[in-house]
């Protein structure tokens, strides 16, 4: 019976699709550009916090950062002390490395931009990173080829440097070996001792493709290590088994002993966790998902009055056709099913329609922005589901309407 439905409804509706093409299409129209607009939003929205929470999780979710600014403020606390805090300073991390228990790795690093050349080949506003050693046990990172700088070089302030994939290409175009050649690094000669990984583009800046690598002690020849233009903190990575809350109030108590705070002094430092940043970006896609939600749920309404529109027509057209069925034994259920089945039908055509324009436009963004947009199974099962709500809603009444006829009076109808 369910089969002998819903082979009839398809075929009814399919009917309908091909004799009155206009109108049908007007009517769909709202469907599809509903569901287009609905679930482009949740796939635009779903890429970016996919792509944030990489960069996010990038940075690990058991690092705590000893800085001079939280990533949050709270409502009750002037702005104006924060300016008053000292930055973090390379001879606090000797006292925190040798203090610290439930941190496996602890590491420093500072940031400027400065000048890279290559022979004819320059790079402006290059971002150079000073790390120190142990800031490499605590970064996430991936050398595709040579090496990472070793301790005693780290210490000795050795003049050497790792390079991302878009400074490498930029320095040495045509494919040419960076491994153990010379560049100039804010004026300074450095040997490329390693290659980072491609990561692609970032929503937090944080990719390490634009970034070159030297360590601490001699990035400190030309980077103004107090200032806080940069940048400098010190990262502790948990141990396994060691929650972040018990890693920061062990930083706590080690930072105030550092800088000599009394009892009842407020901290002068900030420690900040991956996990601020995401609870900062979940109330932002909450709202941009809700808008999204209301501007397509606008369309879809539209749509729906199209179904309707159209099986009121259907019905009204079949009405002889309606009643011959009843007279012949057909149950009200049998007729209610039968429009429903179409109205579902013709909804998700609009819906499908929608789809495969939301999946030509993932390739389309492709070579158009640097990030990865995709059509996600959910967001398809969404829009279908959406879809076949939308046709049972609006073909309800008039299915229910046709169900009702009286076939004598039904048959009558010309």
């Amino acid at each position: 019976m369910v089969f002998t439905l819903l082979k009839e409804s398809i075929l009814f509706a399919w009917g309908a699709l091909l004799a009155n093409k206009l109108r049908t299409f007007l009517s769909l129209l709202g469907i599809t550009i509903g569901i287009f607009a609905i679930i482009t939003v949740f796939t635009i929205v779903d890429s970016l916090e996919r792509n944030i929470r990489g960069s996010v999780q990038s940075l690990g979710d058991n690092v705590v950062f000893v800085m001079k600014w939280p990533w949050t403020f709270g409502p009750n606390y002037p702005w104006w002390k924060y300016m008053n805090r000292p930055v973090p300073e390379y001879s606090e991390l000797d006292e925190v490395e040798r203090k610290v228990k439930s941190a496996e790795a602890v590491g420093f690093c500072i940031s400027a931009r400065k000048i890279l050349k290559h022979n004819n080949n320059t790079i402006e506003n290059g971002m150079v990173s000073g790390w120190s050693y142990g800031y490499g046990q605590v970064k996430n990172f991936e050398i595709v080829d040579g090496r990472y700088f070793r301790e005693d070089e780290a210490e000795g302030g050795y003049n050497v440097v790792i390079l991302g994939h878009t400074l490498a290409d930029g320095l040495f175009p045509n494919n040419e070996y960076p491994i153990g050649k010379s560049i100039k690094v804010a004026g300074r000669n450095c040997k490329v001792i390693g290659l980072f990984k491609k990561e692609g583009e970032s929503m937090l800046g944080n990719t390490m493709d634009n970034q070159a690598v030297v360590p601490y002690n001699f990035a400190r020849l030309f980077m103004d290590v107090k200032s806080e233009s940069s940048d400098p903190f010190i990262a502790a990575k948990a141990k396994p088994g060691v929650t972040n809350e018990q890693l920061k109030d062990e930083l706590t108590g080690i930072m105030r002993s550092v800088r000599g705070l009394k009892p009842l002094a407020d901290d002068n430092f900030a420690l900040n966790e991956t996990n601020l940043l995401s609870k900062n970006f979940d109330g932002l896609f909450d709202i941009v998902g809700i808008a999204g939600a209301i501007i397509g749920g606008f369309s879809i309404l539209v749509g729906g009055f199209g179904i309707a529109n159209i099986m009121f027509v259907s019905v009204r057209e079949r009405t002889n056709l309606i009643g011959i069925q009843k007279s012949l034994g057909a149950k009200n259920y049998f007729i209610l099913a039968q429009f429903l089945f179409e109205a579902v039908f013709l909804s998700l055509i609009g819906g499908i329609i929608g789809l495969l324009m939301i999946y030509l436009l993932t390739f389309a963004a492709d070579g158009v922005i640097d990030m990865e947009i995709t059509l996600t199974r959910s967001n398809i099962i969404l829009g279908l589901t959406i879809s076949v709500l939308i046709g049972i809603i609006s073909g309800f009444i008039p299915a229910y309407g046709a169900s009702q006829l009286d076939p004598v009076e039904a048959i009558r109808t010309n």
